[in-house]
């Protein structure tokens, strides 16, 4: 997508204000048209196949491909207000008239013991101006950003004197991006099988959700469709009526969860076997809180070295990506 060029401004939908913030505001995602990448690997290794007359990988490929996902920017993404912004260009320039689908995950904490303090300092203040540089890159573009995946999961896993910073910089991040003019904004929110929807909405509250549309569930987890829209009225209802998206992306069969003999159930969060693509993405959900069901979540790439999976995460592994093609249901809930 070097050298693109065109406009970042992206549609507009008269009579619709894009950031929903507030209440009784129409579904800003509908009749949006989202942008579907065709510099993904996804899309990149559909057309191998389809060069080389794999019909069969071709026709599983493209049901990812195909798709809209959001694209991740994080602390690997240099220089951010560079790289941002050719993006966008290339979004109308490659799909004019398509809205952006961007994920910021930049806090997020990289390990998990009682000594780990996220970075500190130096590292919140890094923070703060990569939300800035990524603010200024996206201007006025129209754009749905999903921010900081996992980050109020993961919050018990640095020192309890470093929790209450962490939150603080999340904090400052909403409201930099809240200030974007057309930017529709989810906050992370964890999964149904994950926190507590009391705890997960006293969380939204301290970082700012009354700022900006809404909250996300399910970009990491499993979990069923259906389960995480009863979580997600559970939220909602601690958080003023505040509408969500849920990733679907992998969770067509739900999760697997091992029960060892001791009677302790384990849920195999990491590249579990047999799972397949959800719902695909649209933000026709029937349901009046939640406004879409998207792939925030990408399919086919690494978690991490577990259960055969690259050890870089983001790395994108495409055996792991038509496995999931091949198991893909739109099933909401589990079959009788």
């Amino acid at each position: 997508m070097r050298g693109c060029s065109a406009p970042v401004s992206g549609p507009l939908q008269p009579g619709v204000d894009p950031r929903g913030v507030d209440r009784g505001s129409p579904n800003p995602l509908r009749g949006l048209t989202f942008f579907v990448d065709p510099t993904e690997p996804a899309w990149l290794e559909w057309r191998q196949y389809s060069r080389r007359h794999d019909d069969n990988g071709a026709r599983l490929m493209w049901r990812i491909a195909s798709q809209p996902r959001f694209r991740w920017f994080g602390r690997w993404t240099r220089p951010v207000r560079r790289s941002v912004r050719q993006y966008l260009s290339c979004v109308q320039a490659v799909q004019p008239g398509s809205v952006a689908l961007m994920v910021v995950m930049r806090a997020q904490a990289k390990k998990c013991h009682r000594g780990y303090g996220g970075g500190g300092r130096r590292e919140d203040r890094r923070t703060r101006r990569w939300y800035r540089s990524f603010a200024r890159a996206v201007g006025g573009a129209r754009v749905v950003i999903g921010f900081e995946p996992d980050s109020l999961g993961t919050l018990d896993c640095q020192t309890k004197r470093r929790r209450r910073a962490r939150l603080k910089l999340l904090a400052y991040g909403v409201r930099v991006l809240s200030r974007l003019p057309r930017a529709t904004i989810y906050l992370e929110a964890g999964a149904s099988d994950w926190e507590s929807a009391r705890r997960t909405a006293r969380l939204l509250r301290i970082i700012g959700i009354r700022r900006v549309r809404g909250f996300m569930l399910n970009v990491t987890h499993y979990d069923w469709t259906s389960r995480n829209i009863r979580h997600g009225m559970k939220i909602s209802r601690r958080v003023g009526g505040r509408p969500f998206i849920v990733s679907t992306a992998f969770n067509g069969r739900g999760p697997i969860h091992l029960k060892a003999r001791s009677g302790r159930v384990t849920n195999v969060w990491c590249h579990p076997r047999g799972r397949g693509l959800g719902p695909a993405p649209t933000a026709d959900t029937g349901y009046s809180r939640i406004d879409a069901f998207m792939w925030v979540g990408r399919p086919g790439y690494s978690g991490g070295g577990c259960n055969g999976g690259p050890r870089r995460v983001g790395a994108f592994w495409p055996a792991r990506a038509l496995m999931l093609a091949t198991y893909a249901t739109g099933w909401i809930r589990p079959p009788r």
